[in-house]
């Protein structure tokens, strides 16, 4: 994702604050001093591109300020915004090519109205749409662009608003969004006819993606300031669908086949190939038919590359950056047929080789993932199950947690696949080592290693303190939790000391293993476990994590263990009540009801605990 310097740090203007920018007390618009140039256009020495001159940019961050500051009710900032246009208007292509203009602007559109968004986008695409490549594949440029059409979203909620509006309104906003849906046709017309250059460039391609999902009816989010590396870096971006004119149903069309008529750009240009993505997960959300033949289209350019003799080109794909996240997306969105040929007659035989490859692996694992509602699945089981020690010594964890995962989903080859972790843990043979593969899966080390044993003899050693928990290693044990024989986990897990299930409650990574197993398991096995935390539960309710297992527990527990975590909880009350994460918990577990009114918070958890299995029982 692209980001703008100036956008992750807002700029302060400078200098007294007017009454109103675009008043007319000052314009903010000069006049090139040296000629040569428009009304506050600055052209450089070698005339390569017009900027906004000083005063203009101080103009647009007081503008920003002012927004900032918020409006006291819809008819002043009405104004303002009108204001602003109209010293934007004659001028938008080179506000929207700067920077402080452009964010100007993308804060702006929004609360303009759709007949003022669409006047924008026709300042800026000129009388024939010409000009919207250059504006596009501009940096500052791409983003008013994309916020320009991404208003289109409005017009269905325009449409639907209050029906006491009058006649002569609704047909004044028919009008503006008839104004801006012909501008977005422009716009799509301009990308048609540069095919090729829109996609890959790194601003354009932007706009080409937000321009599929309007075209389509869905949108997401606006393009944020986070950087890659950050938390959200891999996050799917939730879309919000709205209604589209009938015109934007047949544009999409035309647009795609373009798009398919550069579709080898899609293997060779990292740019490009994220349009493709787009433009395959806005049309199976909103056109499945027309997304199926997409899918289909790529999938016979890629099956007919040349290749060496007998291998597929699909294996040189699935090893490059860019084609792979291609693959990736067919790999989620085919349907049945599909993914049975993709395997039948590119992957088969090659699972493991690409599994251990640090690009191929992903694919593997959306395959995976993608299998586990078909036949398909036993066929790939079988296949990678023969690499688990090997993608293991690799590092590929998502591999093999996403095969986990897929065995829970498939209900197939479960016993299977914990057999197979247990041989490549080193804690199969002898079978008193069984007892320790929890702490083994939760840290992704051998027996030997964790235990600090030189020779793979003996047995189990006492007292080796809980460590090492990893975040694929508790995935892996959340999803083996979710398969139909857990005995072999929860005896491990009530092996553990009652500090190390503290510990576990208190990781990141490790309270996700607890909740999970305790939860699924049976009031029987729950209460062993729950035996094993007496004495710990007011250490779980002082700490940011553990309350919240803690909270988990009590929500599946029977009434006995309820009245058993209560009354240790209650001997702690003063510490409790102060502790910033214990009071929620004194306060959920109603503490104070079971101090004073015992026979009151009886009923009330009867009552909840009747409830409760009443609904298991349905849903079950």
């Amino acid at each position: 994702m692209q980001v703008r310097g100036d956008e992750r740090k807002q700029q302060r203007g400078g200098g007294k604050k007017r009454k109103t920018p675009g008043d007319g007390s000052g314009g903010g618009w000069v006049k090139k001093r040296n000629g040569g140039g428009e009304g506050g256009e600055k052209v450089p020495e070698d005339g390569s591109r017009k900027r906004l001159d000083a005063l203009s940019v101080g103009y647009f961050r007081r503008v920003g300020d002012r927004l900032s500051e918020g409006f006291e009710d819809d008819e002043e900032r009405g104004m303002f915004v009108e204001n602003v246009l109209t010293e934007v208007k004659g001028k938008a292509t080179v506000v929207a090519m700067d920077r402080t203009g452009s964010i100007t602007l993308q804060r702006l559109l929004p609360l303009s109205s759709l007949k003022q968004v669409g006047e924008v986008l026709a300042e800026l695409g000129g009388e024939s749409g010409s000009e919207f490549k250059a504006v596009s594949c501009d940096r500052c440029g791409g983003h008013v662009v994309e916020s320009a059409i991404r208003q289109m979203s409005r017009l269905s909620e325009s449409s639907t608003t209050e029906e006491e509006e009058k006649e002569e309104e609704e047909e004044e906003e028919e009008k503006s969004g008839a104004s801006l849906e012909a501008q977005v046709l422009s716009l799509s017309q301009a990308v048609r006819d540069n095919g090729a250059e829109f996609i890959r460039h790194v601003h354009g391609s932007h706009v080409v993606r937000t321009l599929l999902h309007v075209l389509a009816g869905c949108v997401g989010p606006p393009r944020t300031e986070a950087r890659p590396g950050g938390k959200e870096r891999n996050a799917v971006p939730q879309l919000t669908d709205f209604e589209i004119p009938t015109s934007f149903w047949y544009e999409l069309k035309s647009l795609t086949e373009i798009l398919m008529d550069n579709v080898n750009l899609s293997v060779t240009d990292a740019a490009a190939s994220t349009v493709f993505q787009t433009m395959l997960t806005a049309c199976h959300r909103k056109r499945p038919k027309l997304c199926k033949q997409l899918l289909g289209g790529i999938m016979e350019y890629l099956s007919s590359r040349n290749a060496a003799p007998g291998v597929s080109p699909l294996l040189v794909f699935l090893k490059d950056q860019a084609s792979s996240h291609l693959i990736d997306t067919i790999i989620q969105l085919a349907h049945k047929s599909l993914l049975r040929d993709l395997y039948k007659n590119h992957l088969r035989g090659q699972l493991v080789d690409l599994a251990l490859h640090r690009i191929a692996n992903f694919p593997v694992q959306r395959l995976a993932a993608a299998s586990a509602k078909h036949k398909l699945f036993p066929k790939l089981f079988d296949e990678l199950i023969q690499g688990v020690e090997a993608i293991l010594a690799a590092g590929h964890m998502g591999v093999i947690v996403q095969l986990a995962e897929s065995c829970a989903e498939s209900e197939e080859r479960q016993d299977e696949l914990l057999q197979c972790l247990l041989r490549a843990f080193h804690c199969a043979e002898p079978g008193s080592r069984h007892t320790s593969c929890l702490p083994l899966f939760m840290s992704l080390l051998t027996y030997e290693v964790y235990y600090q044993t030189e020779t793979a003899e003996g047995s189990t050693q006492t007292e080796v303190p809980l460590s090492s928990i990893c975040y694929h290693g508790s995935r892996l044990v959340q999803s083996l939790a979710r398969f139909k024989e857990r005995s072999l986990l929860l005896s491990s897990l009530r092996t553990l000391s009652p500090a190390d299930l503290l510990t576990l409650a208190s990781d990141p990574a490790g309270s996700h293993v607890l909740q999970a197993l305790i939860t699924t398991c049976s009031d029987k096995g729950r209460g062993k476990i729950l035996k094993r935390l007496e004495g710990q539960y007011v250490k779980m309710a002082c700490s940011r994590l553990g309350s919240r297992v803690l909270e988990a527990i009590w929500n599946s527990a029977s009434v006995s263990h309820r009245q058993s975590i209560a009354q240790e909880l209650v001997g702690s009350e003063s510490q409790l009540r102060s502790d910033q994460f214990a009071r929620h918990v004194w306060a959920k577990f109603a503490l104070s009801h079971f101090l004073h009114r015992r026979s009151h918070w009886q009923e009330i958890q009867t009552g909840e605990s009747k409830k409760r299995k009443l609904f298991s029982d349905i849903f079950d």
